[in-house]
């Protein structure tokens, strides 16, 4: 509401006259329609948030407001649930997860919290609960998919675990042997190719697009065959393919990870796809649950 109040207040006049420009009055209509969907949803979806920052919702304010954007889009409010990773374990989890209509893993650093995380993967995959990982979470998905899909014990990130036998997450070959690690990272805009046919290119729609990084952790290349025979594909490479940026999960209603942070893309008139399809998933999920849990009376 704040751009209508400034605009009601002669804000527009004053920068046009200042900065000596030649154009008409603005284009409001999109905004105005956009917050009135905004301030009057259909309904509302439950999504949760695994992370290890939820103490400090700031943490993760990008991801907030994407929610938002792609909350107007379906004509919903997405209520957050922030679930503490390191509160989540094998036995906890269907109680900490319980209905929730989707579940997103964000980006982080560090092992603190990433068991939990497996664990919280682990559960919406075998229940076919919509989930959607950012960065790390993309990671968790890859190492939890080695180990309950492929039956790779122990698989893990080299990053958490050195000396695991089956680092699934790994450095670049040409980052091993580089003691200063300064300045490493892959950050800023990165060029990604969609793979035709995957999920992400129905929800991109193109073959070719940009998204922002910051992350220096891979997927390991050695395990992309077994990987893909046991059921994991890979939607998004890098231009020249060396690159895992995107894994799906076929059989899954929606089982998406991005190594790139999407959310850092999403503005108020204009949701991110993968935000926005995501919720869309969660909203069928919700609806599904539902209506089967609605009791058919018994036929007189």
């Amino acid at each position: 509401e704040v751009p209508l109040n400034l605009e009601r207040e002669g804000l527009t006049d004053l920068i046009v006259s200042h900065l000596k420009l030649k154009c008409g009055p603005p284009d409001l209509v999109e905004w105005e329609e956009t917050l009135a969907t905004m301030r009057n949803p259909s309904g509302t979806v439950v999504i949760g948030i695994c992370g290890k920052y939820t103490g400090l919702h700031d943490s993760y304010k990008s991801i907030i407001e994407a929610f938002v954007h792609a909350g107007i889009v379906n004509n919903v409010k997405v209520d957050l649930r922030w679930i503490d990773s390191e509160k989540v374990t094998a036995e906890s989890v269907g109680r900490l997860l319980e209905g929730i209509s989707g579940l997103l893993i964000p980006g982080g650093f560090g092992d603190r919290g990433i068991e939990g995380k497996i664990a919280a993967v682990s559960y919406v995959r075998e229940n076919d609960i919509p989930f959607f990982g950012i960065c790390l979470g993309m990671q968790c998905a890859v190492i939890e998919f080695a180990r309950g899909k492929l039956g790779l014990r122990g698989a893990n990130s080299s990053e958490f675990s050195p000396r695991t036998k089956h680092p699934v997450i790994d450095l670049l070959p040409e980052q091993k042997n580089l003691h200063d690690l300064g300045g490493t990272m892959r950050l800023g805009a990165q060029p990604c190719h969609i793979q035709p046919g995957s999920r992400a290119y129905g929800i991109y729609g193109q073959e070719l697009i940009s998204e922002r990084h910051r992350h220096r952790y891979e997927f390991n290349n050695l395990y992309r065959e077994r990987f893909e025979k046991g059921g994991m594909k890979f939607g998004g490479l890098s231009p020249d393919h060396k690159l895992v940026e995107m894994i799906e999960i076929p059989e899954n209603r929606w089982f998406i990870g991005c190594q790139f942070h999407p959310e850092l893309k999403s503005r108020f008139t204009k949701p991110h796809p993968l935000f926005r399809d995501f919720v869309k998933a969660a909203v069928e999920y919700q609806a599904e649950c539902v209506a089967t849990s609605v009791e058919v009376p018994p036929e007189t």
